[in-house]
């Protein structure tokens, strides 16, 4: 199966091991393959536990590895992943090393960098994977019907960059980043729900996610 089919039909593009895998039965997988999957897969981990140091040597090493093909559209996924993990974790940038390769990309790729951007105005959610179809259509509501936590916390992301997110997404993305103890993308929206609670002169609910915060901070 192509790489490029994969990466249309998977239900959460960050899922950054299946945009790089092969199928099973296949020829053998270039070394750069096998390295850059191992690499992406070691980023993930730490940036969502929150090793800044780990996850930044093991996205240098991934790039590296797929920048051998000298295929720019390639790359330009490795960046995607990042950008939807940061998303993920409200780590909002205007996605700078996706957007140098911008131009070599698909037109379902530079969709779903718009859809990561929040900037939903003119985007064509028909190329989006269904769970983000879903999110744009739906909002919140679309989060419980998106079984990967991952993709689940991208979609809530996203939605919250686009000032679509409602009470209940932000709920959604507590609970699917603490059940996995993802504790970059939880520190962020544990502070999101608690600025929503002082907002709203909620101050036991505010308190209550406060010491949530303190816990994950103080092991």
């Amino acid at each position: 199966m192509a790489i490029q089919a994969r990466h249309r039909n998977q239900a959460a593009l960050i899922a950054a091991g299946l945009l790089l895998a092969s199928c099973a039965g296949g020829p053998p997988v270039p070394d750069w393959r096998s390295s850059a999957h191992s690499s992406l897969k070691s980023f993930e981990a730490a940036y969502l536990r929150g090793d800044a140091r780990v996850a930044k040597i093991e996205f240098a090493r991934a790039r590296a590895e797929v920048s051998r093909t000298g295929r720019p559209e390639l790359v330009a996924r490795i960046e995607l992943a990042r950008c939807a993990l940061q998303v993920a974790s409200l780590d909002f940038d205007d996605c700078p090393g996706y957007l140098a390769l911008a131009a070599d990309t698909s037109a379902a790729e530079r969709a779903y960098a718009t859809y990561l951007s929040g900037q939903w105005q003119g985007l064509d959610a028909a190329l989006l994977a269904a769970p983000h179809r879903a999110a744009v259509a739906n909002g919140s509501a679309a989060l419980a019907a998106i079984d990967d936590p991952l993709a689940r916390l991208v979609a809530a992301g996203a939605l919250l960059r686009a000032g679509r997110i409602a009470p209940q997404g932000i709920d959604a993305a507590v609970d699917a980043a603490s059940a996995n103890g993802w504790r970059r993308p939880l520190l962020a929206w544990l502070e999101v729900q608690a600025k929503r609670a002082e907002a709203a002169g909620e101050r036991e609910a505010e308190a209550r996610v406060r010491r949530r915060i303190h816990l994950i901070v103080n092991p």
